[in-house]
């Protein structure tokens, strides 16, 4: 039947086909609705996040090096403590270093960098110590830091690691093992080199009595001089010449390995410093005593940052994670490897026997009264040889 003309089955179905239209444009519209409100928040949030990146303020961070981050010693080591910095803190700092800053030109290199906004300064070795604080006091709202160094201000502090513990435990091993006739390539005649030639000649002699070997007590250590903290030239000539004399260990003292390397090269075992020197072609090595800045880099910035930094005399070892011991060679004895880490133990424990009483100097007059233990101020400030030790202290 039609009403008016039209089938009302087709009526019927036209009807469906507006509502079923409807219903896709209504679909439509809410699916779009939906996904423009979501990009909006999304756009907001990223808004937001940028703002709080934009609003918060990096801390500036910067430090003088001694000399080529490549050296393999002294200035690897403050460098791969800066790597461990960047890595703890990320996006909250900005760093920045200069390599071969030397004394005269420690002065235009920190106040450069004070000017320039860093927050927080290190200088990393002794020479720096002078210039530094002259900046320092120009700049009192920047925070200055300075390694191996005595001298602070209201705005500057010191650092430095209790190498002296991980000398002596180097000395302890050799001397567990036999070696009785040692020559050392020692780098400037100030105390921190010699209260390090006292702790290993000081361990040497522990070493070298509990092994019931028979020595000259008051001739076991040979110290020869560079008068710099690395000269790779004199270090193989001087290790050379301690190789012609039979020394029968070289101890390398500088921030490069060129000593131990010269050592292994002519057939002599050595000791490292500084870093791993294994790793550095000195494969003779039988252990290493090594830096570990990072730590207190991370430490020191935190303070800076939490405004909680005041200026201190920073005096770490092994307890605080501020240096380290590489592996033993595997010839090494077990039994010797053994009775060293145990000493380790207890040094990180906070027990240091390193520099316990009684102790004479090379003139055989008491510095160290039995059962005392040198005092920081007296490591700091250490301008005497131990009995043990062949050379002279250069004025």
């Amino acid at each position: 039947m039609k009403i008016d003309g039209e089938d009302p089955q087709a009526k019927i179905a036209k009807e469906e086909e507006r509502t079923m239209l409807k219903r896709i444009l209504s679909v439509v519209f809410v699916f779009l609705f939906s996904v423009s409100v979501l990009a909006s928040e999304g756009l907001t949030q990223e808004k937001k996040k940028a703002a709080e990146g934009q609003g918060k303020k990096k801390t500036k961070v910067a430090f003088a090096l001694l000399s080529t981050i490549h050296d393999l010693g002294w200035t690897t080591a403050h460098y791969r403590g800066i790597e461990y910095l960047k890595k703890e803190m990320g996006d909250q700092i900005v760093v920045d270093y200069t390599e071969n800053v030397l004394a005269a030109d420690t002065e235009r290199v920190i106040r450069n960098y004070a000017k320039n906004g860093y927050e927080i300064i290190f200088g990393t070795t002794f020479e720096h110590m002078d210039p530094m604080l002259m900046v320092a006091k120009d700049f009192p709202n920047v925070i200055f830091e300075h390694c191996s160094g005595y001298k602070t201000a209201k705005n500057m502090g010191n650092y430095f690691a209790r190498m002296e513990q991980a000398e002596y435990l180097a000395g302890y091993m050799a001397g567990l093992i036999g070696f009785k006739n040692v020559g050392t390539v020692a780098t400037q005649p100030i105390p921190e080199p010699i209260r390090g030639i006292n702790a290993f000649t000081l361990g040497l002699l522990r070493g070298l009595k509990e092994g019931n070997i028979s020595h000259d007590p008051k001739k076991v250590n040979t110290v020869v001089w560079l008068k710099k903290w690395l000269d790779p030239i004199n270090e193989v000539v001087l290790a050379e010449t301690l190789i012609n004399q039979k020394h029968d260990l070289i101890r390398q003292m500088a921030d490069t390995p060129d000593s131990a390397r010269t050592a292994c090269y002519k057939g002599v075992p050595a000791i490292g410093y500084g870093m791993d020197v294994r790793l550095c072609g000195a494969d003779c090595a039988l252990v290493s005593t090594t830096w570990n800045w990072g730590p207190y880099y991370v430490d020191a910035v935190k303070r800076a940052m939490n405004k909680t930094w005041k200026p201190q005399e920073i005096y770490w070892g092994f307890k605080e994670n501020l240096i380290g011991f590489s592996s033993f060679l595997p010839s090494v004895p077990k039994a010797v490897q053994e009775k060293v880490l145990a000493e380790l133990k207890k040094m990180k424990e906070g027990k240091d026997d390193s520099f316990l009483g009684p102790i004479k100097d090379q003139e055989g007059k008491g510095v160290i009264p039995a059962g005392k233990r040198a005092t920081d101020k007296e490591l700091l400030t250490m301008k005497w040889f131990a009995e043990g030790v062949i050379g002279k202290i250069p004025e």
